[in-house]
């Protein structure tokens, strides 16, 4: 069956050249970046999927968060998509869509750039991180871009976001050990799934789409917090009375992550961890992905392992076709 990869990442030469010379405010993600030849060299990408059969790749930008650039953002955004849009036109058979890259920086830029994305160059989708320079998701300044893409019925792609400035501990100025990475990361996807279910937006939006990178983060583990744990919110705190907000929402808290899609991307681990997020999302809400080409062997080890995660997951042969290509196939609208 065919293994379409709906979350790896790749920066196309153009992007990859002003990304260099701009030096947004993320200089550790720069320097990963830089130490990766298949994140940004074509020759070497295609070498490494030549190593898997029936293999393709839904492409996306790679961190740094284009927020990062600040007043520039929006122009490398641009510059993103029409990179990868011409990739995607040039080479179908390898990379059967994209994903847009969008500055929130500035909100109404970026709703005007997604419609530009998806309807002139035919992206599957965009991408948005875990935060917006410390900003949550569900400020009502970026509401916009989620109605926009209820409406066009196309994937939003939630990345975790966290700089090594932002401290382990009040009392010192920065992360340690890459602890801003290791937890950080699955902490910002939690809590900006946690934000959007508890603004409401699945009442509002029942039918929007929202992939979360490496399998829901921290949800599935916590599946005991979340739900039970959050059928008592309010009980915790003294400040506010959140027991109102519950009778506001039409489910339980963990109905609602649930509606949230996740992918295999899990940094090649092998069944445990895949398995508990199949548990809680269901078969239909998981995707096949490898955050390639972030790994010990720059860019090949995750997909060889995540493949043979798959490959030996106690399920029917439908549901691995599900992970492989029918969910990719439905929700990013993929004509292959």
């Amino acid at each position: 069956m065919l293994k379409i990869d709906v979350f790896n990442h790749f920066m196309p030469q153009p992007y990859f050249k002003k990304m260099e010379a701009q030096s947004p405010d993320d200089k550790n993600l720069v320097k990963r970046m830089r130490a990766v030849p298949a994140v940004h060299d074509l020759d070497v990408r295609f070498r490494h999927m030549d190593l898997f059969e029936n293999y393709v790749q839904v492409l996306s930008l790679a961190a740094p968060p284009i927020e990062t650039y600040g007043d520039r953002g929006t122009d490398m955004a641009k510059l993103a998509n029409d990179s990868l849009a011409e990739l995607v036109a040039k080479y179908p058979a390898r990379f059967p869509g994209f994903i847009a890259s969008l500055s929130l920086n500035d909100p109404d830029a970026a709703v005007a750039e997604a419609q530009r994305a998806v309807k002139d160059l035919g992206a599957s989708g965009i991408q948005l991180f875990s935060q917006i320079l410390g900003k949550p998701l569900d400020r009502p300044e970026f509401g916009p871009i989620f109605d926009l893409m209820a409406e066009l019925d196309l994937p939003i792609f939630l990345h975790p976001a966290r700089l090594g400035k932002f401290s382990d501990y009040k009392t010192e100025d920065k992360s340690h050990y890459e602890i801003w990475w290791c937890f950080g990361w699955p902490y910002e996807t939690s809590a900006a799934m946690a934000r959007l279910v508890f603004s409401g937006l699945f009442d509002k939006h029942p039918s929007i789409k929202i992939v979360t990178h490496h399998m829901g983060a921290m949800i599935p583990f916590f599946s005991g917090r979340v739900g039970p744990g959050w059928d008592q919110l309010g009980t915790r705190t003294t400040d506010e009375d959140y027991s109102l907000l519950l009778e506001k929402l039409a489910k339980r808290p963990v109905d609602y992550f649930k509606m949230f899609y996740a992918d295999t991307a899990l940094s090649g681990e092998t069944s445990g961890a895949t398995q508990c997020g199949l548990n809680f999302f269901g078969a239909d809400h998981v995707l096949f992905a490898t955050d390639t080409p972030f790994d010990p062997e720059k860019g090949t080890a995750f997909i060889r392992s995540i493949i043979e995660t798959v490959d030996n997951l106690a399920i029917s042969q439908a549901d691995r076709k599900a992970i492989y290509e029918d969910n990719a196939r439905k929700l990013l609208k993929l004509k292959i």
